[in-house]
């Protein structure tokens, strides 16, 4: 089966082609507005190289923007091309991701995205994949993660585990992995999974999973209320 992957859900705009659950072909970058500019010279890319069988979409939570041209880019290439629509929640293929590149870790995994202020986008999954806390918004003080802490070692990736740090830092539990890197090739097994079982998503009114109502800014052009 092979299967295109697209990663919109936060800064890094990120794609992929995986074949059989193993990625053979990857696309991603960091820069600004990639998600507008870049993706669909990545998607022409990938698309041009293998013809997808599914499209497995990154269904967030994260970054607003991010998962509407995420979302409309897959459903654009499912009807286009007559196939299956697919879904992975951000937070699980970051866990994914996580245990993949570091089999011998026994641990939990924490995956965190910066929702502003003290508040993270988290999730609490075991090595098996499974979900023990699902998806929360969650305003981070000390002591908050106690219960997990207290019982074992968890490791905080993402773009929100960076402001935790001084709250939690200090249990010697709290482990934290800087280099990790939202990577939409962190898909491709829980998108085989879901083919294989039948999980499709309706094309027509599938939406990304937001968990926090959009908020629209007040323009700062002058002259523009």
């Amino acid at each position: 089966m092979k299967i295109l992957l697209i990663e919109t859900a936060t800064r890094v705009c990120s794609a992929a082609m995986s074949v059989d659950g193993t990625v053979t072909l990857l696309r991603e970058c960091c820069d600004a507005d990639a998600h507008s500019t870049r993706l669909p010279l990545f998607l022409k890319e990938l698309t041009d190289a293998v013809r997808p069988d599914a499209v497995c979409v990154s269904s967030g939570p994260g970054s607003y923007t991010g998962l509407r041209i995420g979302v409309s880019s897959a459903k654009g290439l499912c009807y286009g091309y007559g196939i299956p629509l697919l879904s992975v929640p951000t937070l699980l293929s970051m866990a994914a991701l996580y245990y993949a590149q570091h089999p011998e870790y026994k641990g939990l995994v924490c995956p965190m995205i910066d929702a502003r202020r003290m508040e993270c986008y988290t999730m609490i999954v075991d090595p098996q994949l499974a979900v023990l806390r699902d998806t929360q918004a969650d305003v981070i003080a000390e002591g908050f993660y106690d219960m997990w802490l207290n019982n074992g070692k968890v490791t905080f990736i993402g773009d929100g585990a960076a402001k935790t740090r001084p709250l939690l830092g200090s249990n010697a539990n709290a482990l934290y992995d800087d280099a990790f890197t939202v990577s939409a090739s962190g898909m491709a097994q829980l998108a085989e999974q879901r083919i294989a079982a039948g999980k499709v998503e309706d094309v027509a009114y599938f939406e990304p999973f937001y968990l926090k109502d959009f908020v629209a800014k007040k323009s700062v052009v002058h002259g523009l209320r």
